[in-house]
């Protein structure tokens, strides 16, 4: 599945997989060495552990969820030049640190 944009999710500064943008949705896929790791915690409750691939025609609820809403979501779309709609972008202009422990970067660090 080829990619049109590619997500790095770290969950408290530790790289835990990656959320793609295909032809096809979305899907999000645990690093292998962050499950293997000591005490690997889940992105969400909805996105448990597991080393199969996730896949969506949406954006999955939760990354959805991370991105600001209201003044705060028009501020980020004007400054950014991102549409409301691009949920994908606003995920990766908005949510770098994020309130919580879960950041999206556009690179993987």
């Amino acid at each position: 599945m080829e990619a049109y944009r590619t997500a790095y999710v770290y969950v408290r500064e530790i790289f835990a997989g990656i959320l793609k943008e295909t032809d096809y949705g979305y899907s999000f896929a645990y690093d292998d060495d962050y499950l293997k790791g000591a005490n690997p915690t889940a992105v969400s409750l909805t996105l448990p552990l597991q080393e199969e691939e996730y896949t969506s025609k949406t954006l999955f609820a939760f990354f959805d969820g991370l991105i600001p809403e209201g003044w705060l979501l028009n501020i980020v779309s004007h400054n950014w030049k991102i549409d409301r709609k691009d949920r994908f972008g606003l995920l990766l202009v908005a949510c770098k640190d994020p309130i919580g422990n879960v950041q999206i970067r556009g690179e993987k660090e």
